[in-house]
């Protein structure tokens, strides 16, 4: 599904304003036409999965605060004692293969762009969590909720970043107990993308099922199945090594009983949550997956899950993780094998850097991780942009310069066009010995969409882009993500649903006391 759109003439030099008005191709989600990566062969896999599995049935996993869940895992025939769960060897692998689906459709408010999560499909999603917010103009500071607001416009903007995404960074000039509100309402009016929900308790989770609710009306649930359709996803975290606490429990049982999606994520820093090795840390983080999709089966046989896998090196001699190394990338790889042969849709990688500023070390360490999670066939992709500092800030330059980053692999995925105008077969023909191809009549029809142009890439002569200004890479996205957002336009949005939105969190705010503790 594409549709074809033209940018604005902007500023810049005559090139680059030149490439900003090129017709441009817009994707829904990549659907990839080339062969994944792999690093282990049949033997080294099926050992990792019987190690796996040796954790699950020997040393187990703790479901913590959350009676329930362990009557659940009881009732399946697992080993309970205490909050310490003990699962017979193959349980959770049955009912995951048993009920999760391979492949799902998250809706998103335009139809146009909902997104297919699973398969040869590939989305790509803004960076989640940061507090700070960094820019050339102000540089570190706390994020506001004019922040989010910004982002969720730019991430709308941006033909390479498929998704919302979810808390695109942390609003800390509203009250932790109510900013969730105002996030997932962003998401609802200043896009129509799909995005994420809220799982920092339960309650906001119900909150955010209730707000999609209003925004989908009469296509919240499926008539064909009578179930809700899976219009949010949403980040349950694994508290490493071998826990899940009651907050991600709550969160998760609220969206698997809605029919929503959970992504099971081990989030992993190689040497302190988990063994030092690449075979260790993928043992550990299949494991743990395995049981917390598991667990959203027994809650709700079908829910949709997603695989999840953050696994960072940490520096052994201060401790501060560190990214863009080689073993995360054999991590990388070696877990999207194990999603796909289990059955489920698999999440990881990004463009993560150590780095505190969007410089060679953050360009350096992003491509060195969101290559190899194109390679590696990841189909949601959280953290495509924006990520610094560990994922302590969330960047406007380094998020138009990781989005230029996406649209290459977005190209790299198509493959290779072998179509009678991919053979150019005709141009061959036409030039023949000794000549060249640029007055040709293919290169005059093929010239302005032959390769990926970068919006940001500066390719003329020494003396014109010292006569541009003599720019770096940093301020030409400074000054192409102030171009995008005044050009913004709102997606067309019904009057009435926005009214009932407001109405209905204005008087979910108006129930409990703003709180900054939790």
């Amino acid at each position: 599904m594409t549709t074809k759109t033209r940018r604005r003439r902007g500023g810049g030099s005559a090139d680059r304003r030149a490439r900003a008005s090129a017709p441009v191709e817009i994707v829904p989600y990549i659907t990839r036409n080339i062969p994944v990566f792999e690093v282990l062969d049949e033997d080294g896999l099926a050992l990792i999965e019987h190690n796996a599995d040796r954790i699950l049935e020997e040393i187990g996993i703790e479901f913590r605060g959350d009676p329930e869940a362990l009557d659940l895992w009881r009732a399946a025939g697992a080993d309970v004692q205490g909050e310490r769960v003990r699962m017979p060897k193959g349980l959770c692998r049955q009912l995951i293969q048993d009920n999760a689906p391979r492949e799902f459709t998250q809706i998103a408010r335009n139809p146009l762009r909902n997104v297919q999560i699973g398969g040869k499909n590939t989305v790509f999603a803004p960076a989640y969590g940061s507090p700070f917010v960094r820019d050339l103009d102000k540089g570190r500071r706390y994020a506001t909720i004019e922040d989010f607001r910004n982002f969720v416009k730019l991430a709308y903007m941006t033909p390479s970043i498929h998704h919302s995404g979810g808390t695109i960074c942390e609003p800390v000039d509203l009250p932790v107990n109510k900013r969730h509100f105002d996030m997932v309402y962003s998401h609802m009016k200043y896009s129509d993308k799909a995005f994420m929900g809220s799982v920092t308790h339960p309650e906001r989770a119900q909150d955010t099922v209730e707000m999609a609710k209003i925004l989908f009306g009469d296509r919240w649930l499926n008539p064909e199945t009578g179930e809700p359709n899976t219009a949010i996803i949403n980040l349950i975290n694994a508290n490493s090594p071998m826990t899940f606490d009651e907050t991600m429990l709550g969160a998760a049982k609220v969206y698997a009983r809605n029919n929503q999606a959970c992504i099971i994520s081990p989030f992993i820093l190689a040497g302190a949550m988990s063994p030092v090795t690449v075979a260790g840390t993928a043992t550990q983080t299949l494991a743990e997956a395995l049981a917390g999709m598991a667990f959203c089966q027994l809650v709700k046989p079908g829910a949709p899950v997603i695989f999840g896998s953050f696994a960072s090196s940490m520096s052994m001699q201060s401790g501060a993780p560190t990214f863009g190394t080689p073993e995360p990338a054999l991590v990388l790889y070696v877990m999207a094998n194990l999603a796909r042969r289990l059955g489920v849709p698999f999440r990881s990688g990004g463009s993560l850097t150590g780095s505190k500023i969007p410089d060679a070390q953050a360009a350096s360490e992003s491509a060195n991780t969101l290559l190899p999670t194109t390679l590696a066939g990841v189909n949601f992709v959280l953290h495509a942009a924006g990520w610094l500092e560990g994922g302590l800030a969330m960047g406007y330059e380094k998020f138009i310069l990781d989005a230029d980053q996406t649209g290459m692999m977005q190209t790299m995925l198509k493959g290779v066009d072998l179509s009678e105008n991919g053979q150019a077969m005709d141009a061959i023909h036409e030039v023949g010995p000794g000549s060249h191809y640029l007055g040709s009549t293919h290169t005059q029809n093929n010239f302005q969409t032959a390769f990926y142009r970068s919006p940001i890439a500066d390719n003329n002569s020494f003396e014109q882009w010292d006569a541009d200004g003599a720019l770096e890479a940093t301020q030409r996205a400074n000054a192409r993500w102030k171009k995008l957002l005044s050009e913004y336009e709102a997606p067309e949005l019904d009057p009435a649903v926005d009214e009932a939105l407001v109405a209905w969190m204005d008087k979910r705010k108006a129930e409990f006391p703003d709180s900054n503790i939790s």
